[in-house]
């Protein structure tokens, strides 16, 4: 594996880095948990109206065509500038790409690739966290009016940014008599359909990005379902895949200068330097290099024109481990400061402690791991 800069992308990662130093006051996080949200999205706009949203998309649905190489270039540049990640849209984009109707694409892609609509993912239940083939919202196909709606009823919990989302990308349960894993169908939803209810959930960074969502008797049209009937799991398995790779680029990059950060403020005598302290760096260090690794391995598969898959579990895994690790690192070394200020230092620590459940829980991970990668018999 050759991970040098061809000419054409080190002449695009300079021309990337000399323009985010010059729009650095706009990528700014707020102290401020409530502003983060719209300010995340009016970045994301920032870098779509440059032209550095979708540039691993295709051409004819909105994109620039370029190998996924510039993707993860543009992750790591993000991240070194400590500016914000672009908002999750590339593994929903994907979904609609590879699912969706002519005319599903044609409405859809573009606001979503722009940022100027907002979407939610309606995944994870109060009873189907971990196990999300066991869930329970119900979209029952009835004739209304003189059309063919689906009729939703059920919850969904953690949905993250539902409270500003102007679409929901919903998992529901069409076929209630099928097995679990076939009986599940993606339906596209407006948030503005009466009979959604959306109260948010203030979380431990001390911010309202969650969300607990009600349908009461939605009526979603039955044009609006994604793919075919009982496609679901493989659309959701699919769309999650999508969520490993080069975004992952930008957790390297941003978890290497929190620890570049610390170790400077040992050097220059700030923070004690003792033996236990240069382990626990070492320790964090080896941890991010092992994420990189495997991260580019995945690259290496991407770039050749596979899809992602199961694999992308292994990576989840990794970049969990050195998220938890650089987070502990970062509160042993500085007598847990950040628990004292409550600032910005204090929601990335917290928001490590998560890594390990969103996305897929570990366990779950690791099951995936055992049963599709490893191809390991099902415990009895």
């Amino acid at each position: 594996m050759d991970f040098n800069d061809t000419p054409e992308e080190a002449e695009f990662r300079a021309r990337l880095r000399q323009w985010l130093r010059d729009h650095s006051a706009d990528a700014a996080i707020p102290d401020d948990p409530a502003a983060r949200a719209d300010a995340q999205n009016a970045w994301h706009q920032t870098l779509y109206e440059a032209g550095y949203i979708g540039l691993s998309f295709p051409v004819e649905y909105g994109g620039h065509g370029l190998p996924p190489i510039y993707e993860a270039i543009l992750n790591d540049e993000l991240g070194r500038a400590g500016a914000p990640p672009i908002e999750g849209v590339g593994h929903l984009s994907n979904a609609l790409r590879l699912f969706g109707s002519d005319a599903q694409r044609a409405e859809l892609l573009p606001g979503l690739l722009s940022g100027r609509v907002r979407w939610c993912q309606g995944f994870s239940e109060p009873e189907a966290g971990s196990d999300l083939a066991g869930l329970k919202t119900r979209a029952d196909l009835v004739e209304t009016g003189g059309r063919r709606v689906f009729r939703v009823n059920g919850r969904k919990i953690w949905t993250s940014f539902a409270a500003v989302a102007d679409w929901c990308f919903l998992l529901c349960r069409t076929e209630p008599d099928a097995p679990k894993h076939q009986g599940i169908s993606v339906l596209l939803v407006p948030m503005s359909t009466p009979g959604i209810t959306v109260t948010p959930i203030v979380n431990a960074a001390r911010n309202r990005e969650f969300a607990e969502v009600t349908f009461d008797g939605v009526a979603v049209p039955e044009e609006n379902l994604l793919g075919e009937r009982g496609q679901g799991w493989t659309i959701a398995n699919q769309l999650l895949a999508y969520e490993r790779g080069p975004s992952d680029i930008n957790w390297i990059s941003r978890l290497s200068r929190q620890l570049r950060d610390l170790e400077q403020q040992v050097r220059s005598g700030r923070l004690e330097n003792t033996p236990t302290t240069r382990a626990r760096l070492g320790r964090a260090y080896a941890e991010l290099r092992a994420l990189q690794v495997k991260v580019q391995r995945s690259l290496t598969e991407r770039q050749r024109g596979a899809l992602p898959g199961p694999e992308g579990s292994v990576d989840k895994l990794l970049m969990a481990r050195a998220d938890q690790v650089c987070g502990h690192t970062m509160m042993d070394l500085t007598d847990s400061g950040p628990l004292l200020r409550e600032g910005l230092e204090w929601d990335i620590y917290v928001w490590s402690r998560a890594a390990g459940i969103y996305g897929g829980t570990a366990q779950i991970q690791r099951n995936i791991v055992a049963q599709r990668v490893l191809g390991l018999p099902r415990g009895r």
